[in-house]
């Protein structure tokens, strides 16, 4: 219908329709599908379908969409009989985190193929009201034109509750409890008035709620630090960003031209950008900026050295990959490979078992999780491997499969994967180490069983003692004990039983440099081969770090060692991945299905490199002796010390399990950092409790923390709900030490889009015991223990309690003295607790919902 019309005139009325919307079905398992009205938002910026019981939540946005595919190619399609559906009107929509499908049927192929071509045309990028140079001028300012402006207008829109485009006084006082705002009733209704200018008296427009707006969110500590770098002017020139940026910040080659840069990207006055200068706004939008942020920028990008051996790193890992819940009744789905890979996770978990028609299968074995085909999984790691990184994957193969479905495993391996699986091309040294990340690009190792080297040349199968293997299975707790003999230190098996299996040589053929073996004795094994993986459960690495700590870092310095989740986990948790890493283990397997905390931490920790799964592990763990759990890890070496100066809040919402919603009271927020590293650094502070104000809650707080350790350690940033029943969470920030800037910064909580919390970050080396300096206020903190710069005229921050928010209504002068909160106690390591009992549970709930449950032990 459009072939007389050009690219941009086709484009817009694709845009139109899409805007105008369509009806669809939506597919949901194997039921029958939901007939939904489909359309895209006025700011294009997402698709949005109604009805829907919850009307916030049905939503997709563009940003987060990976992937739009033709046809019934995804697994939801593939649950309904081939001729169910007209492939030409089917689609599906790959979006999220966890790379969730949204699958569609349309009416007719044309409107499929409008949605499909619309999309694509919005993932690229591309605006249809926005030249090249407008859209770069937009990117610069990103964060504020972009980000801030839709989230402006999308606040707007949801306080507008009648929809006619305007907000009375009304709808901006349950937008104010909303946002968490406590002003007095007077002083809104007079801001209310300053900002409604035009005839249309008595209500908002857009551009009025955004006047409105600025005179609520203009924050006083920023201002200050203004006044502080400008001697008392209104605005910052050249010299004063310079000396700000290199003396405050800690830049390096700052110069006058990257100042103008910065001051064109970030000023919104003209006046302002024609004497080139930076008033408040524009140094409130460069601090709120990528720029202010405390994650280092450099980060998001490889920047360690990628050539030495695997042994050296530490490597994202994932357990039980395909499951989407506990270990015992969820589904397994293909669709988790692609989440966990392109979340960066470089070792993914491959269960094998004999399926129908010579088909082998992945599941929980002796559970009743579903059941998905061998050969989809291999397509979908084939796909998505390497689509953010090309740095190695590792396939830790878990088999149970007889011979011929072996090599039918060994088949598709090569015939999917092919150059991907063949290490021909990797040229390895005389000294027998093992490749390094560098020289494995694009290359997926197997890890698995291999027949021993004595086996005839010409023979296809073989035995392999299970003895000799490194499985999951093989190490259960009931069935496995630790020597405490220090000569040996080694893991027996009570029972004293030897298993073998057949191994088909194809398969045994791809396993290269990661070769399954159990840990026999960690001292001897320290000096084997480093070819080689294990794999061990969580209970048996604790005990072996309680006993001989330093003798694990030595073996970890040698060999690859995996470390995964207690059977007794039915529940899909997770351990502590921290006092693992502190040994050195190269592979902490964690359920990548179960969020919170211990995953936070991972994705805090891999972040710091490029997101690309590999870790250089310190140089005290890659060589010579380290034991992480003594008082004094690394004696004769500085330590480090961390002033952080929490300063405020910013748009801090209520907590997501609040009983009223939006309607509830206004929060009172606390922040608690805890610093998470080596036994001996871990601790916890956290700030006084600010009444009634989680728009611009004002701390004004120092903490001080010492660390043997730095390089290692995570600080973790979270904000707490605080009333006579408790604290509530609210949101997290966690980031590896190495990974914090210094200066001020803003740490964006995750998954919020405006909610943060404004800090100080100054860092020094100190010989012998630490020396708590004098809290700073907002003065110019020195990462190398140069003297402070005051603020002129002696400005300092209020630490009373009557100083709780940061408006620029309350700027208070008073010199009142700051408090140091007592160094929090140091953290306890928790143990699995309750595991049995929740065990019982588990099985308890399986023989209700399936009395055909069969008895055997989970792997």
């Amino acid at each position: 219908n459009d072939l007389g019309l050009g690219p941009d005139a086709s484009m817009e009325r694709c845009m139109c329709t899409m805007q105008t919307g369509t009806q669809m079905t939506k597919l949901k398992g194997k039921k029958k599908g939901l007939v939904r009205f489909f359309y895209l938002d006025e700011h294009k910026s997402c698709i949005r379908w109604r009805p829907s019981r919850k009307h916030d939540k049905a939503k997709i946005t563009i940003d987060s969409i990976h992937e739009v595919c033709e046809g019934k190619k995804s697994e939801i399609f593939q649950r309904y009989a081939e001729s169910r559906f007209d492939p030409n009107c089917c689609f599906s929509i790959y979006h999220g985190d966890r790379v969730k499908s949204l699958d569609l049927v349309s009416t007719n192929g044309d409107d499929a193929r409008t949605w499909i071509t619309g999309l694509k045309y919005l993932m690229a990028g591309i605006s249809d009201e926005d030249s090249l140079a407008k859209r770069q001028h937009m990117w610069s300012l990103g964060f504020i034109l972009n980000s801030y402006n839709t989230w402006l207008q999308q606040t707007f829109s949801e306080a507008d509750k009648n929809g006619d485009g305007n907000l009375s006084l009304r709808e901006v006082l349950k937008l104010l409890r909303k946002l968490n705002v406590k002003l007095p009733k007077q002083k809104v209704v007079e801001m209310f008035q300053k900002a409604d200018t035009d005839d249309n008296q008595g209500l908002l427009a857009f551009e009025e709620f955004c006047t409105f707006y600025k005179m609520i969110s203009t924050r006083r500590g920023l201002y200050l630090i203004m006044l502080s770098y400008s001697n008392n002017k209104e605005f910052m020139d050249l010299n004063d960003l310079v000396h700000f940026m290199e003396n405050e910040q800690k830049m390096v080659g700052v110069t006058r031209e990257y100042c103008m840069e910065t001051i064109s990207q970030f000023e919104p006055c003209p006046h302002n950008l024609q004497n080139m200068v930076l008033g408040i706004d524009g140094f409130t939008n460069y601090m709120r900026s990528p720029a202010g942020d405390i994650f280092n920028p450099e980060h998001h990008f490889v920047h360690q050295d990628m050539t030495q051996p695997l042994c050296n790193y530490f490597i994202d890992s994932s357990h039980n990959t395909y499951l989407t819940g506990d270990q015992l009744l969820s589904e397994s789905r293909v669709d988790m490979y692609a989440y966990v890979l392109q979340a960066g996770c470089r070792c993914v978990e491959v269960d094998c078992w004999d399926g129908p028609d010579g088909e082998p299968i992945i599941h929980h074995g002796y559970t009743l999780t579903s059941k998905i085909l061998f050969k989809d999984v291999i397509e979908t790691i084939n796909k998505y491997a390497f689509t953010k990184n090309p740095y190695p994957v590792i396939l830790s193969i878990e088999n149970h499969c007889t011979v011929p479905q072996q090599k039918k495993m060994a088949e598709y391996l090569v015939e999917v994967l092919q150059e991907k699986v063949d290490l021909s091309t990797v040229n390895m040294n005389e000294t027998r180490k093992m490749p390094s990340p560098e020289l494995l690009k694009g290359k997926v190792l197997i890890k698995g069983k291999k027949l021993p080297m004595n086996i005839d040349d010409d023979a296809e199968e073989g035995d392999v003692s299970d003895e000799d293997s490194g499985e999951e299975e093989e190490e259960d707790e009931e069935d496995t004990r630790i020597s405490t003999d220090v000569r040996f230190f080694t893991t027996v098996k009570i029972d004293g039983r030897g298993k073998t299996m057949r191994l088909s040589r194809a398969l045994s053929d791809l396993v290269k440099y990661t070769k399954s073996v159990r840990v026999h004795d960690i001292e001897t094994q320290a000096y084997m081969s480093s070819w080689q993986v294990s794999s061990l459960n969580e209970s048996i690495v604790n005990q072996i770090m309680a006993l001989k700590p330093a003798q694990l870092v030595r073996f970890n310095q040698r060999q690859l060692l995996r470390v995964y989740p207690s059977n007794y986990r039915v529940d899909s948790s997770n351990f502590n991945p921290q006092p693992f890493w502190n040994a050195g283990i190269h592979m902490v397997a964690l359920n990548y299905q179960t969020e919170g905390r211990m995953l936070e931490l991972n994705k805090a920790k891999f972040s710091t490199n490029g997101n690309c799964g590999y870790i250089l592990k310190p140089k005290c763990m890659n060589q010579g002796f380290f034991n992480p759990n003594l008082e004094d890890p690394l004696p004769g070496q500085k330590k480090t010390q961390l002033v952080l100066k929490i300063i405020s809040g910013q748009q801090l919402p209520k907590p997501k399990d609040s009983m009223l919603g939006d309607r509830g009271e206004v929060i009172d927020p606390s922040v608690e950092v805890e610093i998470i590293g080596l036994p001996v650094d871990c601790c916890k502070q956290q700030t006084r409790v600010v009444d009634d104000n989680g728009f611009n809650p004002m701390w004004e707080e120092t903490m001080v923390f010492s660390l043997h350790m730095a390089q290692i350690a995570l600080v973790r940033f979270q904000v707490w709900d605080n009333d006579s029943l408790g604290q509530k969470f609210i949101g997290q920030r966690t980031i590896a030490f190495i990974s914090m800037m210094p200066g001020y910064r803003h740490v964006y909580l995750e998954g919020m889009e405006e909610a943060s919390i404004f800090v100080h970050v100054a860092v020094h080396d100190v010989s012998g015991k630490p020396r708590i300096p004098s809290p700073p206020l907002l003065q110019n903190h020195s990462s190398h223990g140069q003297p402070a710069k005051p603020i002129p005229n002696g400005l300092r921050l209020s630490d009373s309690d009557s100083s709780s928010s940061d408006s620029i209504d309350s700027l208070s002068l008073e010199l009142l003295p700051s408090r140091v909160p007592v160094r929090g106690q140091r953290e306890v390591g928790t143990l699995q607790r309750e595991m049995n009992a929740l065990f019982d549970q588990k099985m308890r709930e399986i023989r209700c919902k399936s009395p055909l449950f069969f008895n055997g032990k989970s792997d």
